[in-house]
């Protein structure tokens, strides 16, 4: 909102939160109300975030056990389709239990945390991106009826309100009802992806995108999108999720 001071120059106005300002804020750690007004966690919360740290991955972003390495074994094996990847936090019990609230317990608030740690912690990175649009990775439409909200295109939205970047979760749609990567092994999940994505029909009218996703483990998903999109002429496919998976 725009309002005028007494010289006339207008000004901005910030409307109040209103998930903060009306009811209290669940933290994304312990789940229970935030006690700090205006805060998105608990301070003690905070300390027990599993922040990715250097030495990480050149590709993903996985953290590495030590300097000497450039890639996490994954990719040291397999070519990827997308070009590198980011994400703020390790998957650990931690944060395995605060994306299962956010995804299954409609703790929707939870985007505005992590899209904030994500730019707050890989910002500087996706600058040289220079991506034109966000791009969610899809849900099949039954899983997002039943769940209510695609969780990855609620992030690229809190991702596009600080970043300027704009989203375009039209560009890829889920046309095949997969299983879950997560019961699958490495040749499985390839498998299951096989023809899972289709994309908008007409010229895509960017040449780098970034893949926005909850979890990124092998990049499996990430490279089923990636491979598509390059196919349909994109020259740049960047992916950054919430919590990526520790090196195996």
């Amino acid at each position: 909102m725009r309002t005028e001071n007494r010289t006339g120059a207008k000004r901005n106005i910030r409307r109040p939160d209103p998930v903060g300002f009306f009811f209290p804020r669940r933290c994304p750690v312990c789940h229970d109300a935030v006690e700090e007004r205006g805060a998105r966690i608990c301070g003690i919360c905070r300390t027990k975030l599993p922040y990715i740290r250097e030495p990480s991955c050149r590709k993903c972003g996985k953290p590495l056990l030590s300097e000497e390495e450039q890639y996490c074994s994954d990719c040291g094996r397999r070519k990827h389709r997308f070009d590198r990847g980011k994400a703020p936090f390790v998957y650990d019990a931690v944060m395995r239990g605060s994306i299962a609230g956010y995804k299954y317990r409609g703790r929707k608030e939870y985007a505005s945390f992590y899209a904030e740690e994500i730019l707050r912690r890989c910002a500087g990175e996706m600058r040289m991106w220079k991506a034109e649009a966000y791009v969610p990775i899809p849900l099949h439409p039954s899983r997002r009826r039943k769940r209510g909200f695609n969780q990855a295109e609620l992030l690229a939205r809190e991702l596009s309100k600080r970043s300027g970047i704009p989203v375009d979760a039209g560009l890829l749609a889920r046309v095949k009802k997969t299983r879950a990567q997560k019961e699958l092994n490495d040749q499985e999940r390839l498998t299951n992806l096989k023809d899972a994505f289709s994309v908008r029909k007409g010229k895509i009218p960017y040449k780098n995108i970034i893949l926005v996703d909850d979890i990124y483990t092998t990049g499996s998903t990430v490279d089923a999108a990636a491979g598509l999109l390059k196919e349909q002429g994109v020259q740049n496919v960047y992916f950054v999720s919430v919590c990526i998976g520790k090196d195996c």
